[in-house]
């Protein structure tokens, strides 16, 4: 990409696409579009059409999409997999045909089987059953991997599908009920330790690892990618094992029980974890793989505790 570039980030104002956003800006790119949900309807084909042709963007990031921690997914099943395929699919057809140069599609490292080995390489997606609770969630991404890869073999597109581990930082969301572990974790410790409580509950039984990327660590890392000359690019796109995918993360994991006592501690409350076994766990280890991203010369610079600092500070300002 050049700096002078026109750039299109789909879910700016998303824990992501505000992460790219951002990376761009620092990295020297200008020429960025948004459009807020009220502004373009990216489940209205017609709307994104019409948008691609009177922007016509050279690149893409595609950060937008309906997300949410277990309980969401679970229970919002058929809303999760309608609106993620109709972002998806709306914005990748545009960009084909506006002629956009590269898109970034980004996926969830729950497109993996329930079941696979740890770490989770590339070439595991489509190899077993998918987590229960999230199914319909990681089809509707597997779904965007696969268009990106028969879009780039009947077309000649340049789309590219990155898949994060679980994400935290600034715009988080820490709804107790549809946000993900680590926000839901913060908001939990930060109300017990305000309202003097002895204990903080905490669903599952502790025993499942996670592995947490600082969303701008992931921003950095999409920048990144899309900058790669136009030879590392395309061996990505061709590569016979894993065509137009990659992962994207840290590399290590921890225990629920690990995080919940580290975020304790960065929020400084000091009262007892009290795990609620009749909530789900959801897959008991999720671990990627991030040696071709490494490969490349990429790598995270927001190591969990000060991740975690900075993220409480982010909560605390709402």
């Amino acid at each position: 990409m050049k700096t002078d570039a026109k750039i299109y980030v789909a879910g700016h104002r998303g824990l992501a696409g505000s992460a790219i956003a951002r990376a761009l800006k620092a990295a020297g790119f200008r020429n960025i579009v948004t459009r807020s949900h009220g502004e373009l309807e990216l489940t209205d084909a017609g709307a994104v059409g019409r948008f691609f042709a009177q922007e016509k963007p050279e690149h893409v990031f595609l950060a937008a999409a309906k997300v949410g921690g277990i309980h969401a997914n679970d229970t919002y099943r058929g809303d999760f997999i309608r609106e993620n395929l109709a972002i998806q699919t709306n914005v990748i057809e545009a960009a084909r045909q506006s002629g956009v140069k590269r898109l970034l599609f980004l996926g969830s490292s729950c497109v993996y089987p329930r079941e696979a080995p740890q770490p989770i390489r590339e070439e595991y997606l489509l190899t077993g059953p998918l987590e229960e609770t999230n199914r319909a969630y990681a089809i509707a991404k597997i779904a965007g991997i696969e268009m990106c890869r028969a879009y780039n073999r009947q077309y000649g597109t340049r789309f590219l599908a990155a898949m994060p581990t679980n994400l935290y930082g600034p715009g988080d969301n820490y709804d107790l009920m549809n946000s993900h572990v680590l926000p839901a974790l913060i908001r939990k410790a930060h109300e017990a330790n305000a309202s003097g409580a002895g204990s903080m509950a905490v669903w599952g039984s502790g025993r499942p690892r996670r592995e947490f990327l600082y969303s701008d660590d992931l921003g950095q890392a999409c920048v990144f990618l899309m900058k790669l000359d136009d030879a590392t690019f395309d061996r990505l796109l061709a590569d016979a094992a894993v065509p137009a995918l990659i992962n994207v993360g840290w590399g290590e994991d921890q225990t629920i029980t690990e995080l919940a006592q580290a975020v304790c501690e960065t929020v400084g409350f000091a009262g007892k974890l009290v795990f609620d076994a009749s909530k789900p766990d959801g897959m008991f280890r999720k671990v990627l793989d991030v040696s071709r991203l490494r490969a490349l010369g990429w790598q995270p610079r927001v190591p969990l505790r000060e991740g975690l600092r900075r993220a409480y500070e982010d909560f605390k300002a709402r």
